[in-house]
């Protein structure tokens, strides 16, 4: 009954949080528990990142005066930020080039979210129906079910996802299950 009710801007938001709290755990230990926090890291960007491409930016875009601008912007950060993701997975997450490169990513990604939240979300609230929340909550849920676990860069349209998507979800959840099976 509460995913009913759940509203995209709120779902959104308490995903940032995770993001953010995973981002600092990455950044304070090493070893395992590093390993194991940018492994998770990594799988909620991918899917998170996926549905808004989908799903909520098509609507600002749609639905703000300066959409368009301001998607724009929000998209070529998450290209950006899609190729780092794809080279700090290749590294060792205790070598010094994997800390410093994390380190950079980390502040990228706390300034993306704060522009999503300061730029796109409150608006959003402000012009969307509780109903049109409502959907596109349900929506997201749903688009992150089905998306790819890791990054995939230049992947950041709607159409893109649609095409790409399928087929690198599968690629990813098996690569994911392979991974987890030799550990």
């Amino acid at each position: 009954m509460a995913e009913n009710s759940e509203n995209v801007v709120d779902l959104l938001l308490a995903q940032h949080d995770e993001i953010r709290r995973l981002a600092s755990i990455v950044d304070g230990n090493s070893g395992q528990v590093r390993k194991d926090a940018f492994d998770r890291l990594r799988r909620l960007l991918a899917v998170h990142e996926t549905a808004e491409e989908e799903i909520v930016h098509p609507f600002a875009r749609r639905a703000l005066d300066d959409g368009g601008a301001v998607i724009d912007a929000r998209l070529e950060e998450e290209n950006e930020a899609k190729g780092v993701l794809s080279e700090l997975e290749r590294l060792d997450p205790d070598s010094d080039e994997f800390t410093a490169k994390f380190s950079a990513f980390h502040k990228d990604l706390e300034a993306h979210a704060a522009r999503e939240e300061r730029e796109e979300f409150p608006r959003m609230a402000r012009d969307a129906s509780p109903e049109q929340l409502r959907g596109m909550a349900a929506t997201v849920r749903a688009a992150e079910a089905i998306a790819p676990t890791h990054p995939h860069q230049g992947v950041e349209s709607p159409a893109a996802n649609l095409v790409v998507g399928p087929f690198a979800a599968v690629a990813d959840r098996a690569r994911d299950a392979i991974a987890k099976a030799r550990h």
